[in-house]
């Protein structure tokens, strides 16, 4: 199951012309939903869903819903109330107790595929823009309006959405962005689990180790990128290829050293150096700088204090933390635990 945009795209688009297809878009909600507006799905006729609208419970219906748009290759609006007791969400014991509205829409060449296409390009691209719905009054054939921007995106990790009023109709506005762009230094058996996760979450992932033994697709099979160039050459991949996050995880003071001294105008957003304090001093000086040289935040050790020594359990820490980070979100718990309320 992946959930993610750009994955989403990826696997729809090979199939665009070889099933029938409709888009599902999460547009208006109304107390609390288990997914926030803008939230996309694709359903084939095949039965094949791509993406989630609520936590797993009305997808089936959503379906059958779907099926009825493909016969008639008309749009449509359906509604879920968790707060009706004879609504079907209600029934379903759907926990968020508030009301979602999902625009269904066919997609096919005869309405450009609701420009599914250009943002999926976009997206491959590296490029944000913004994707554009009419969902009031519902334009039979669909409607799917997409805006390239080409200046550097914000790196929030969300799409955010919202409602607009345009010539007496109601369009949905929804910023796209691409997802964050991960490089792994070292790739040695502990970086499997921090690549999986980052890929799992949809994001990019690079892979950069000069020794043989290390970074073998095998390992690595779903990664951007597998690199073995020289620290400078890995400079200007990750100025092409807008690189947001690395994790220093060699496990050599003179490798994580010999790139970090590259890295040290690069604006990222992270710089992670796994291990100890001390470590993390031997390869700043190893790499004749200091973390107040080096433009982008560093962090070291890394992670957040989730507990466990697994490499599994460090994989979890350290994409939690880049996670928020990445999301400008101070990672606390939601519920205050451990905190006394007053």
């Amino acid at each position: 199951m992946v959930t993610d945009l750009k994955s989403i795209l990826n696997t729809w688009h090979a199939q665009k012309d070889t099933q029938e297809w409709v888009l599902a878009t999460l547009y208006k909600i109304e107390g609390s939903s288990y997914r926030k507006l803008g939230a996309m799905m694709l359903i084939s006729s095949l039965g094949q869903r791509l993406g989630m609208l609520s936590g797993g419970c009305l997808e089936a219906d959503i379906q059958r819903h779907a099926k009825q748009v493909m016969g008639t290759l008309t749009s449509k609006t359906i509604s879920y109330d968790a707060t009706d007791e004879d609504d079907l969400t209600f029934q379903l014991g759907i926990g968020c107790g508030g009301i979602v509205h999902i625009l269904l829409q066919p997609i096919h060449k005869n309405n450009e595929y609701l420009q599914l296409d250009h943002v999926f390009k976009a997206l491959s691209d590296n490029k944000p823009g913004q994707y554009s719905q009419q969902v009031t009054p519902v334009l039979p054939q669909g409607s799917g309006v997409f805006t390239q921007n080409d200046e550097q995106h914000d790196l929030s990790m969300n799409r955010k959405a919202k409602l607009v009023e345009i010539n007496h109709a109601t369009w949905l506005q929804t910023s796209i962005y691409p997802p964050p762009h991960l490089l792994i230094v070292g790739g040695g058996a502990d970086a499997i689990p921090v690549y999986a996760l980052a890929k799992q979450l949809g994001w990019s992932v690079s892979v950069w180790d000069t020794r043989a033994a290390n970074a073998k697709r095998e390992y690595f099979k779903n990664a951007d990128a597998i690199l073995r160039c020289s620290p400078s050459e890995l400079k200007t991949y990750c100025e092409k290829h807008k690189v947001d996050a690395v994790i220093l995880m060699a496990h050599s003071v003179e490798l994580d050293a010999s790139v970090l001294a590259q890295f040290v105008s690069l604006p990222f957003k992270y710089i992670g150096l796994l291990g100890p304090a001390h470590r993390r001093e031997q390869v700043l000086q190893h790499a004749n700088t200091t973390i107040k040289n080096v433009h982008a935040p560093v962090f070291g050790p890394v992670g957040l204090n989730l507990g466990g020594d697994s490499p599994e359990s460090i994989a979890l820490s350290l994409i939690s933390e880049i996670h928020a980070v990445l999301s400008n979100k101070n990672a606390q718990s939601l519920s205050n635990w451990g905190q006394e309320v007053c």
